[in-house]
């Protein structure tokens, strides 16, 4: 088939809209992150994502349960990090070490999140931070702790703009609603 017979009908803000489908975008988003879902590809070599469940021997070593996933929010996609943590490592280490280990956590899942969806799609995606990581620490026993860390990015290149409710006062409200009743 030729070129002109592929294109046929189709306008150049056609094919712009096509590129930059929010979508096709989230789609290929989603199977890049979840081809991080058991820490190993489909011919069972071992994935190197970032992540603190990679470090060390399977057999020997204690396990260490942490994870990620995604989930998305117009044209925002958010970040969620979940594992175990030591608060004496923590104290030991002071808070703002502990703040600076999450950001290259979610600095490692990002890139490799990029490296994915540029294997899946054969496109890249521009991903661009929107502030600083939130994250929560829990006590699970006297022995272990978790920590639940979200971070959100603004997916550049979809061609989306995020849509702000309409304000009007309290007042306006009430003054519609008596208006429609009495109809």
């Amino acid at each position: 088939m030729l070129k002109k017979e592929k294109n046929a009908g189709k306008q150049v803000g056609d094919q712009k809209m096509e590129e930059n489908n929010i979508l096709h975008i989230i789609r290929g988003l989603a199977q890049a992150a979840s081809n991080a879902y058991d820490g190993h590809d489909s011919e069972g070599n071992r994935i190197e994502v970032g992540l603190n469940r990679e470090k060390g021997n399977y057999i020997n070593d204690k396990r260490m349960m942490d994870g990620f996933k995604v989930r998305f929010h117009g044209n925002k996609m958010i970040v969620s990090y979940h594992g175990e943590v030591s608060l004496k490592d923590i104290h030991k280490k002071g808070p703002k070490n502990f703040e600076d280990e999450m950001e290259s956590m979610f600095a490692d899942i990002l890139a490799f999140i990029k490296k994915e969806y540029k294997k899946v799609t054969g496109k890249s995606c521009k991903l661009k931070d929107m502030g600083e990581a939130d994250s929560l620490i829990q006590r699970m026993s006297s022995i272990r702790n978790w920590v639940q860390s979200t971070k959100m990015y603004e997916i550049g290149h979809a061609g989306v703009e995020s849509v702000e409710p309409e304000k009007k006062s309290l007042s306006e409200n009430i003054k519609n609603f008596l208006a429609q009743t009495k109809k």
